[in-house]
């Protein structure tokens, strides 16, 4: 049983790592089938397989889906092996049900692709709620720049995406607009989100006796 329930219209911090810390990303296509089983996953209405659900769809409901989120994603990144969400639970069971398909469903897409059969992910989910101020302050910066706190190897660099790329661009695409507006009216522009992520970062690298990092280290 979770420490904190998942209860509908509360934030939580989401994460988990592949299994014996494996990768979970093995080249680009892996991480498209990620973001894409995310964005056909997340809906209250029931969802077959990515194919067929794509296949029954025209090209306009494509881009235009009003059906009700399941959860509303405020950060995310996705580091080669492992990843986190910073979620807020828009329907009842929400969470429990968004990750059951994602994770179930790329597992079954990984094993094929990549021919191999059991677990990819380490159990199931971690969640932690997100019931104060100070924690919020911190895990934001924390989840939206997670590679910077990781010494990720250069050959694997491209298995990373963050939303501090959305964030930058205003271009959002899995992060929630809704969540990303207030997200921003909180710290005052996206320039003021970034020099907080980069301060975050430094100081839990700092407190692990990593190197420190600067703005260049960012992926954008």
């Amino acid at each position: 049983m979770r420490k904190d329930p998942l209860l509908t219209g509360e934030y939580y911090h989401i994460y988990n790592r592949g299994v014996d810390k494996r990768d979970i990303f093995m080249n680009k296509g892996d991480m498209n089938r990620f973001v894409l089983s995310i964005k056909e996953f997340n809906t209250v209405s029931p969802v077959g397989s990515i194919e067929s659900s794509l296949k029954n769809k025209t090209e306009f409901q494509r881009f235009k889906n009003d059906d009700k989120p399941l959860v509303s994603i405020v950060c995310y990144c996705f580091n080669p092996n492992h990843f986190h969400f910073i979620i807020k639970q828009e329907a009842e069971g929400g969470i429990s049900e968004f990750y059951k398909r994602l994770l179930g469903g790329y597992t079954l897409y990984f094993n094929k692709t990549h021919k191999r059969s059991g677990a990819l992910f380490q159990g199931k989910f971690k969640s932690k709620l997100i019931k104060d101020d100070a924690y919020f302050l911190k895990i934001r910066p924390y989840v939206n720049t997670n590679y910077l706190i990781h010494d990720i190897p250069e050959e694997k660099s491209h298995l990373v995406l963050s939303s501090c790329q959305e964030y930058d661009t205003y271009n959002f695409d899995l992060v929630s607009k809704v969540e990303a507006i207030n997200l921003l009216e909180f710290y005052g522009s996206n320039k003021n989100f970034k020099s907080e992520c980069l301060k975050v970062s430094q100081m839990i690298r700092a407190e692990r006796g990593q190197e420190l990092v600067n703005e260049d280290d960012f992926i954008i």
